[in-house]
């Protein structure tokens, strides 16, 4: 469902911004960041993509810790492998 709500174009330093009522922002998810992109003669706004890498150092230091860095497979190697210098 769309919804229009008309806000006014503010004099910020030597820019302009609008005011977002904190009722829609909390309504989409908004918080600190939002990802702006322009579509004809529109503005978007939209929640942040995440980095789809994010937090994945910690995550393979906490594993290693805790000792589930193991191999499920173990080592996968040809039998003709044999002769290869690793």
């Amino acid at each position: 469902m769309k919804k229009q709500l008309h806000l006014q174009i503010r004099q910020i330093g030597n820019s302009r911004g609008v005011v977002i009522p904190k009722a829609i922002l909390e309504q989409v998810g908004l918080d600190d960041s939002a990802d702006l992109v322009i579509e004809g003669n529109k503005l978007v706004l939209s929640k942040p993509k995440k980095n789809p890498r994010e937090g994945w150092a910690e995550d393979s230091r906490a594993i290693a810790e805790a000792g589930e860095d193991q191999l499920v497979m173990g080592d996968f190697m040809n039998e003709a492998d044999g002769d290869w210098a690793w």
